[in-house]
Parts: structure tokens; C-alpha cells; sequence
């Protein structure tokens, strides 16, 4: 720990002194064109990106083709750009706007709410709360989505993740601020940053006042933030030396504290699909912060402790078809696999390759849902609300590692909402997701 902060402590001398020269003497200079409509010109000299998940040489050979005129891309873009457009007037978001904060009584501690926990009796004067509360497995107590920063936070990912893919393609400079904005805004800005941990993820009123599995409030799509930044490294105008030194020793405390908190171990030997994102958020953030090594040994250490235990021989996940949704996390799952493995990827591990002592592997583990993907079967175990389109990602994460099953699935996937981004960011998303 010692060395990375002194690591960080020479980073932020340098950033402070360029962010004092101005965004000119950064390491990568803004487009000369910034409200362009089409990547080119400076905007297409910016640095690959060094993304976590995402292939940055991939993301770089797919503007390229874009520039060339690909019909298919350029309707993928138009519906990104959709959905970047309708971030342009929403937010900045901050966990100091909630109406009341974390029982540790600081503003800016995260706080969400157990969203399968609902009050046994109607609230009176003596208990507001309607306590206890009893829990409702797959079923969303609506009480989740107000007064805490759960879906705010949400919108922080998704909007960040969103404006700076378009930013890469397209070149516009209105893009790359929003991004800059929301990411400062929660993370960076003395007044309204989030304090790097989760004691307060997922509380339960007069129970808990936070609990372990609230870090997939973070682990289930925290990576993707990863990656938006890494995009703004790459030469966005709008994001600065200090910004890249603020977010890195954010991460870097958010890392120390998933290793070493009680909630953090709790989490790290859970045995279902929370201890498979726990490993992708430390994964990737040891890469963020130039962790190499513990990225490396994250993945390699899933294929024993992860994919052996909680995949069957016949590629099902028993852990997640226990649950209500079992559709939804045997998905669920599989997206933090196929993330896992794609960092392994970078970091010279090959998660998708590995067999285990009853032949388990990530690419069972597709093939298991591919004929209720491809519409030909019905899913046979529990589902409360079916959505076909949730296993496209993971197909296609599948398809791209080399698996035939999964490339002739291919065509017949339903098309999520929104249309099928995978051309332009290849990493598997929760395309469904319950929020919870």
C-alpha cells in the first residue's frame, strides 16, 4: 500500500502542475475540431484507450470503420448517440442530495436499501418504519427508489459510460464534458463527492445499517465507469491531469477497502453470483491502478474458486436457479464472468479456456441457455418475468471467445431495448436489469 501511495502522491504533484499549465499541456490534447459529427481530424489521432474490460484496439479499429462509412455502425451510432443525447440535460448527480443521510450521519456516505425487504405491518407514529421487515425474494419493495442514492447512482454509470463511447466516435465535444461533469460531480468535487466505501449499501430499517451484499450496488456495473474513463484518457478536451489523478486515488481507496473491510472478505467468500462480481470489481480496479499482478491473480484464482464450484457439469448454475428469477441470474452471472474473463485477457489470463474437474466452463455455461435464447425452448425453471433478450451479451461474449454453439445462436438473439450495441462496445451489459 505504501508503495502505491507514494505512486500516487508523485502523479498528483505532476497532474497539479499540468492542470496549472492548462488543458494544452496534457498529455492528450483536445480535438481541433470539437463539435464535429464525425471522428476525424484530430480526433483521430487520440491515444487507444487502456480500458479495463473493453478492447481499446478494438474500439479504435471500429471508429476507423466507422470513418469508412460501415452502414451497420452507423446505425448503431445513431442509437447511441439517441441515448448519450438524452443525458445531455439531466443531472449532475451526488449522494449529498438524498433527504436524509446514512445512519453514520455523513452527507456524502453512499446509502441504498434492500430491495427484496418489505415492512410486515403499516407504518404508524411509534414505527414509521412498518417494522420488521420480511423479505420477498425477486420481488422490489418501490420504497428502494426514494430517499436513497440508488438510482442516482445508476444514472451516474450508465450516463458516464454512454456519453463517453459517443464522445469516441463521434468527436463531439459535448459529449466528453457531460461525462466530465458526472464523474467529478460524484466522485471528485470536495462539495459533492461520494466518500470511497460502501458501509451503507443495501441497509434494512431497524435491522441493518448496511450490509456486505450491498457491494454489487458497485460490483455489478462499477467496471463499465472503468472504462468510460479510461475513454476520457484518451484525449477527451474535457478531462484534465487532476481529474485522472482524483478518479485513480478514488479508486485506489475504494480498492483498499473492498480488501480489507469485514464487508469486503463477507462479500469476496460469497459463493453465488456476488462473489463472481466482487472478483470483477477487484480485478478491475487493480488494472485502473496499475495493479497488475492482483488483476492477474483475481481472474486466475475465479477459475478454481468461482467457475469449479458454481457451475455443474451440465453448465447450469445452481446458486441462481434457486432464486425466483432464475433466468435473470443465470444471466446475471454470466455477465461478470464474461467481464472477468475480458480482463483477463489483458492481463494474460484465459478465464474462457479453463475446464474444470467435471469438465465446468464459462462456455457450458452459455450453451446451457442458449435454447431458451434462441427461442427454441422454454426456460424450465423458475422465472417471474422472462426477457428473452438478457442472454444476448453473454451469447455474444461467447460467440467473439471462439464457441460455434454461441456464433450460430448469433442471429437468432432478440434484439434488446434500445438495439444491439455490442459492434460498438463489445463487453457483456445486464440488459435486463432489476436494479437490485
Amino acid at each position: 500500500m505504501g508503495n502505491r501511495l507514494r505512486r500516487i502522491a508523485v502523479l498528483t504533484s505532476v497532474a497539479l502542475f499540468v492542470g496549472l499549465l492548462g488543458p494544452a499541456a496534457s498529455a492528450h490534447p483536445p480535438a481541433a475540431d470539437p463539435q464535429a459529427g464525425h471522428p476525424q481530424g484530430a480526433h483521430s489521432t487520440a491515444a487507444q484507450p487502456r480500458t479495463v474490460v473493453l478492447d481499446g484496439g478494438r474500439l479504435q479499429q471500429t471508429k476507423v470503420r466507422l470513418q469508412h462509412g460501415d452502414p451497420r455502425l452507423r446505425a448503431a451510432v445513431a442509437k447511441l448517440t439517441g441515448r448519450a443525447d438524452k443525458w445531455l440535460d439531466q443531472g449532475p448527480w451526488t449522494v449529498v442530495d438524498k433527504p436524509r443521510p446514512a445512519p453514520s450521519g455523513d452527507v456524502h456516505d453512499y446509502l441504498s436499501q434492500a430491495p427484496y425487504w418489505w415492512p410486515s405491518r403499516s407504518p404508524t407514529a411509534d414505527n414509521p418504519w412498518g417494522c420488521p421487515y420480511v423479505q420477498r425474494d425477486g420481488e422490489r419493495n418501490p420504497e428502494v427508489d426514494t430517499g436513497t442514492d440508488r438510482l442516482d447512482l445508476e444514472k451516474v454509470f450508465d450516463s458516464s459510460y454512454d456519453l463517453a463511447l459517443a464522445w469516441h466516435y463521434t468527436g463531439k465535444r459535448r459529449y466528453a464534458e457531460k461525462a466530465a461533469q458526472v464523474l467529478r460531480t460524484w466522485f471528485l468535487a470536495s462539495d459533492t463527492r461520494m466518500n470511497p466505501h460502501l458501509n451503507h449499501a443495501q441497509f434494512i430499517p431497524c435491522k441493518y445499517d448496511g450490509r456486505a451484499i450491498g457491494i454489487i450496488d458497485f460490483s455489478q456495473s462499477y467496471t463499465a465507469v472503468l472504462d468510460a474513463v479510461a475513454i476520457l484518457e484518451s484525449g477527451a478536451p474535457a478531462w484534465t491531469g487532476v481529474d485522472r489523478v482524483g478518479m485513480r486515488q478514488w479508486n485506489s481507496d475504494f480498492l483498499d477497502w473492498l480488501r480489507t473491510s469485514d464487508f469486503g472478505r463477507q462479500e469476496e467468500a460469497a459463493a453465488n453470483n456476488h462473489g463472481t462480481f466482487y472478483d470483477l470489481l477487484v480485478a478491475g480496479l487493480a488494472s485502473a491502478t496499475g495493479e497488475k499482478d492482483l488483476a492477474r491473480r483475481t481472474v486466475r484464482d475465479a477459475a478454481t474458486r468461482r467457475v469449479d464450484p458454481q457451475i455443474a457439469a451440465d453448465g447450469s448454475q445452481p446458486q441462481e436457479l434457486a432464486r425466483t428469477r432464475s433466468w435473470h441470474y443465470s444471466t446475471f452471472d454470466l455477465v461478470a464472468y464474461t467481464r472477468l474473463a475480458a480482463i483477463g485477457q489483458h492481463v494474460g489470463v484465459d478465464l474462457w479456456r479453463h475446464r474444470g474437474p467435471d469438465g465446468q466452463s464459462l462456455f457450458k455455461a452459455v450453451r446451457y441457455l442458449l435454447p431458451a435464447a434462441t427461442g427454441r425452448a422454454v426456460w424450465p425453471h423458475p422465472e417471474l418475468e422472462f426477457r428473452r433478450f438478457a442472454a444476448s451479451d453473454v451469447v455474444h461474449a461467447a460467440a467473439d471467445a471462439g464457441d460455434r454453439a454461441a456464433r450460430q445462436a448469433v442471429p437468432l438473439l432478440e434484439e434488446p431495448p434500445g438495439g444491439d450495441l455490442w459492434a460498438l462496445r463489445p463487453a457483456a451489459e445486464q440488459l435486463d436489469s432489476i436494479t437490485g
